[in-house]
């Protein structure tokens, strides 16, 4: 059957069983639109700015496990997806991002809107294609959706020029891919799972550390068992969160510089560290030479390249984490609870997460402790970057995985409104909620308008202290409280703005007004912006100061 390239991307795609795609046309995309205006399987989005289409499609593929699809036009518009592009490449988010480019005879000549976005993007991605042919599409569709979402998930880019979605071809899809120098390893050696389980029946302090590997392989059952049969307590990173039940026994929360003081006790005093899809990123170590001083160190990853790249290991084991930990959990000897375990539990009972209420003040912590019991724990959230970021890591209590969505490994700010929108499409069941700051939330506002044309019932909690948070707390701690350009003092009336879109506004002054608000938002059909006034010097702790051990961390505030 020959088809026009416009017609052979939509009907790949609807092979590889995509329902969304996110994205805004363009002139060099016109015929791929045409092929879609009367496509019924799969369901378009238009957002307001491309970075906030891949965004989107970022949060719909970590809240479904599928592959998030987007697509933009040339020069600009594909060179606006680069930040998501780069966010999903540092958090191993499976995307398919499509871009249209210039006709294949001025390539290279600086045509109108044109970018090389292949070469732009060959950093940030797992592959990047550029087809020249309309033949090689099928093709190139299926090997990117294949390497997008196998191994250590990633994004893929295909760059499409006009001429090649207009030509005509056969279209055959194939069946298998068979790509040479790319073969995603999934089984463990079993001589080195033996080992593993080796040093666990030899471990007094034992850890596991759990990071988004566990959340990308669907492995957070293996992992639950494995612990429980060896009473071993688990942290889980930023990205890892939701992988174990935070309010499991054997549950450390997480490590690191604004993590749990007993996960880094734990971490630190421990002589067998566990670390399953986790990548060891400075904001967990902390200062290298004082991480695990006393542990040997096992990795398991799909990623042979992340292992000893950062910390040295001792017990290297690649593969999928969900299969390696099915095959330790069979021949691993139990352990019951031993007077390191009491140890841990004395640890949380003398140093729990806290903070100090203030009469009249709404306290952001409090404001998360409260939605997460108005939604008994089973929202999805997504969150900008930043103080909110780390309040919604801390006071959330995550039980399942795919339900904390955050840009961890970038740090994104304009993520998690976005990310919500993806998260709502995937799962339209459920709650979800962007935990947002003043400054994050304003660098995408323009998706209020996505949210009420695709009627998505997104809730947004706005942590607004009128500064960049984060960057301030830095400097009141670190650089004599000189604020030099974090003040957001000039900015907008949040609920006006939500209210211009046609989205129901809150704004919150009071703590006695919290639930009551968190509640009103729950029981509105469509979405909701909180504005929620807290003070400008809160700030997140525990902390870890920078080039301290993760041991060495500020609990009261710094005088």
């Amino acid at each position: 059957m020959e088809l026009t390239g416009a017609q052979i991307l939509i009907e790949s795609l609807k092979k590889e069983g995509v329902d969304t795609l996110f994205g805004i046309p363009g002139g060099v995309l016109i015929a791929i639109f045409d092929a879609l205006y009367d496509e019924k399987q799969i369901r378009f989005i238009l957002t307001r700015h491309e970075q906030a289409a891949a965004h989107a499609a970022d949060g719909y593929a970590r809240a479904s496990g599928k592959v998030g699809v987007c697509i933009a036009t040339s020069g600009p518009g594909a060179t606006n997806l680069v930040t998501g592009i780069a966010t999903a490449s540092m958090d191993s988010v499976p995307l398919v991002a499509f871009t249209g480019q210039v006709g294949t005879p001025v390539i290279g000549s600086d045509a109108f809107q044109e970018a090389d976005i292949v070469g732009i993007t060959r950093p940030i991605t797992k592959h990047s294609y550029l087809v020249r042919d309309t033949s090689e599409l099928a093709r190139t569709v299926k090997e990117a959706f294949y390497i997008a979402s196998t191994g250590r998930p990633g994004p893929v880019l295909i760059d499409l020029p006009v001429d090649v979605s207009k030509a005509k071809a056969e279209f055959v899809y194939p069946r298998e891919v068979n790509i040479r120098g790319y073969k995603p390893k999934y089984e463990g050696h079993p001589q080195q799972i033996k080992r593993v389980a080796h040093a666990i029946r030899k471990a007094k302090r034992p850890v596991i550390c759990a990071g988004g590997g566990v959340v990308s392989s669907g492995a957070s059952e293996e992992l639950r068992e494995l612990a429980e049969k060896t009473n071993i307590p688990v942290t889980t990173t930023l990205m890892g969160l939701g992988a174990f039940p935070s309010v499991h026994p054997l549950g450390l929360g997480m490590p690191g510089m604004h993590g749990t003081r007993y996960a880094n006790n734990a971490v630190t005093e421990s002589d067998l560290l566990i670390a399953i899809g986790a990548r060891f990123d400075d904001r967990v170590t902390g200062k290298l030479d004082a991480f695990a001083p006393s542990a040997q160190i096992v990795h398991i990853d799909i990623d042979p390249t992340s292992i000893s790249k950062n910390v040295a290991v001792d017990i290297p084991v690649v593969g999928d984490a969900r299969q390696i930990l099915k095959e330790l959990s069979q021949i691993v000897t139990p352990r019951g609870p031993s007077e390191w375990n009491k140890k841990i539990d004395q640890w949380k009972d003398q140093d729990p997460l806290s903070y100090e209420a203030s009469p009249g003040v709404v306290k952001p912590q409090y404001v998360i402790e409260q939605i997460c019991e108005a939604t008994k724990g089973k929202a999805i959230i997504t969150t900008e970057v930043g103080q909110n970021q780390m309040w919604a890591a801390q006071y959330y209590q995550y039980s399942r995985p795919r339900t904390f969505i955050s840009s961890g490994g970038l740090g994104t700010m304009g993520y998690g409104f976005p990310a919500a929108i993806g998260a709502q499409v995937a799962r339209p069941a459920e709650t979800v909620f962007d935990i947002a700051g003043d400054g994050s939330f304003q660098m995408n506002i323009q998706e209020l308008a996505t949210v009420v044309q695709h009627h998505l019932p997104v809730k947004v909690a706005i942590m607004n202290n009128k500064y960049l948070g984060m960057v301030r707390q830095w400097q009141e701690l670190f650089f004599n409280k000189r604020y030099s350009g974090t003040s957001l003092e000039v900015g907008p009336d949040f609920v006006k703005v939500a209210e211009a879109y046609g989205v129901k506004g809150i704004r919150v002054t009071d703590p006695k007004d919290v639930r009551d608000s968190i509640e009103e938002a729950l029981a509105t059909d469509g979405p909701v912006v909180l504005d929620f006034h807290i003070a400008p010097e809160e700030k997140v702790f525990p902390m870890v100061p920078a080039g301290k051990a993760i041991n060495e961390m500020m609990i009261e505030r710094m005088a």
